[in-house]
């Protein structure tokens, strides 16, 4: 499963002056209290790629915008101070802070309670950490004292893979960041060393401004990595400004990885029905899933398809928003995808469909107890919206919500922070769902259950 999402380190700007400033020492990294801060803040875009922009925020370019105040985004080159920015004993707390803001008290085996938290922070820091692969070692133990096997401890080297994680097929990882007037910027958050956007001259902190000549400006990080997907080969064009104060400065670039398509579909005839259906199994859900389903819906209708069967057995996940931005195209407009629940008010989130569905005709939803994760948002959108019929077995049951946080050494942790609950007010987590029939059913006798799901919920 891929991590929900990055949080980057808070960033530190500076003001840059109109004249060619003395040379200035690397920025000192934050001071531990501020360290916690960072943690809270980090924790507040983490779910970013989740929830995307807010509901009725008007684009940026909608806002009118005053002066801009040229400033100079934190570019990671304090790496090499971090480790000793802190004490051995304040990464742990650091760890053992994130923890007790946002752990979700039910996602482990164990009881948990802040007063049985603090205990245990007090058990172990009684006395001195001697190395930095010992506060590691600590930090690994008292997240897995939690009971959750999906909060977990990173070393630096881990951490920086997965900030590094490529969804655009070009070597780069965007990132969703709000400026000081409540707008978001798509930043470079991570890059692959020596990958195509790294040897076109894109830098960490760059802001993308257009992919081949289109404004991304009011776009998702998500949208906007699936615009520069394209075949093994090819060349997309961006334009991008180095930090704040720097150029703007376009460039091609060489696709090199391309994500491979998860959707295969057919139009089939069953022996007892007249009627052709439009058969889609979607294997996971990545960058181009959502494209590629489109397509396929199309390519379905037009050749006759009259009810579609979409198969998300041995589906266990992947991307996220990739599920969601699917599930709305059976929704309608402000039709409940998911509920997102925890202790942070930042998790707290309902995330509905914002346009009509692309399809009106019966959909029959095949799963199975390898259908996990984004597979059951999809599952439970279509089935408690009264949009599909569930037929199989009980899905796996994963809705936990993680989010991820760098520490001031470079190291990260990955803590559950919430979990998913359908548009029924059921949760997913453990229980999984439970399906309609065990084997597909008629047409007319699916159409009827619909028709008593919709009266039901008017009623």
């Amino acid at each position: 499963m891929l991590p929900l999402s990055y949080a980057p380190p808070h960033p530190r700007p500076n003001t840059c002056p109109s004249h060619k400033p003395k040379p200035q020492p690397l920025p000192r990294a934050l001071p531990f209290p501020d360290a916690l801060r960072a943690a809270a803040a980090a924790a507040a875009i983490s779910l970013s790629l989740l929830a995307g922009n807010t509901a009725g925020a008007p684009p940026a370019w909608a806002v009118e915008q005053p002066p801009e105040i040229c400033r100079v985004e934190d570019d990671g080159r304090d790496t090499e101070v971090k480790a000793e920015a802190v004490t051995n004993e304040q990464l742990v707390e650091e760890a053992w802070e994130v923890v007790n803001e946002g752990f979700l008290p039910d996602a482990g085996s164990r009881p948990w309670s802040p007063e049985l938290w603090m205990q245990r922070k007090q058990d172990i820091l009684q006395g001195s950490v001697k190395s930095r692969s010992r506060s590691h070692e600590i930090i690994t133990k008292m997240l897995a004292s939690l009971g959750d096997p999906y909060t977990r401890f990173l070393s630096p080297s881990d951490f920086s893979k997965m900030s590094k994680y490529d969804m655009t097929g070009i070597g780069l990882n965007l990132r969703e960041i709000p400026d000081d007037n409540g707008s978001l910027r798509l930043m470079v958050l991570g890059l692959i060393l020596d990958g195509p956007a790294h040897s076109a001259g894109v830098r960490q902190g760059d802001e993308l401004l257009s992919v081949n000549d289109i404004d991304v400006r009011g776009k998702s990080a998500f949208d906007v990595s699936s615009m520069l997907q394209g075949p093994k080969e090819t060349f997309v064009t961006i334009k991008v400004k180095h930090s704040n104060c720097g150029p703007v400065e376009s460039m091609k670039v060489q696709r090199q990885m391309a994500a491979r398509t998860p959707i295969f579909y057919r139009l089939e005839k069953r022996d007892n029905d007249n009627s052709s259906v439009g058969y889609i199994r979607i294997k996971e859900f990545n960058a181009v899933a959502k494209k590629d389903l489109v397509s396929a819906l199309k390519r379905l209708q037009n050749s006759g398809a009259s009810y579609f069967v979409l198969d998300l057995r041995d589906n266990l996940g992947g991307l996220v928003q990739a599920g969601i931005e699917i599930a709305k195209l059976f929704l309608n407009k402000g039709d409940t995808v998911i509920y997102t629940t925890g202790r942070d008010r930042q998790v707290q989130n309902t995330i509905v469909a914002d346009s009509g569905p692309s399809v009106k005709t019966p959909v029959m939803v095949l799963v199975n107890n390898r259908t996990a994760s984004a597979s059951e948002i999809v599952a439970s959108a279509l089935h408690d919206n009264c949009k599909a019929v569930l037929v199989g077995e009980r899905t796996y049951g994963k809705g936990l919500i993680q989010s991820v946080f760098e520490l001031h050494d470079g190291s990260g942790i990955v803590v559950t922070v919430g979990k998913y609950v359908t548009p029924d007010h059921k949760d997913i987590n453990g229980d999984g769902i439970e399906p309609d029939y065990r084997r597909l059913p008629d047409l007319s006798e699916a159409r009827d259950y619909l028709l008593r799901c919709q009266s039901k919920k008017l009623s």
